[in-house]
């Protein structure tokens, strides 16, 4: 796996944390929060534009956002923030899938 397929996981990771983050800042009115999401807002893009420098910016894009998107939806069933069902979790399979098939076709 080349480093800017490396480099793009990771940022989809990061987008999962400043989302994560996002919400926890209560509308930026908790510090701690706020600073977590402009870092990992920022070393989110940064990683992105880095990895669109290799990957197309379709697939990079589609790959940020649904590693970012399945993330996020667990993180907030795992900490009961959403009602976790088993649709849920096969719907977020399916786009594990995706992002699987993306990599694979590219």
């Amino acid at each position: 796996m080349s480093a800017a397929w490396i480099v793009l996981i990771l940022s989809g990771m990061l987008e999962a944390v400043w989302a994560t983050a996002l919400d926890a800042s209560k509308g930026f009115k908790r510090l701690r929060p706020t600073l977590v999401f402009f870092g990992a807002l920022l070393a989110s893009m940064v990683g992105l534009s880095y990895a669109m420098g290799s990957i197309a910016v379709g697939t990079a894009y589609a790959v940020w956002v649904g590693i970012g998107a399945v993330l996020t939806a667990a993180w907030a069933m795992l900490t009961k923030q959403d009602r976790a069902s088993v649709i849920k979790v096969l719907l977020l399979l399916g786009l594990i899938g995706c992002v699987v098939g993306l990599k694979a076709v590219s």
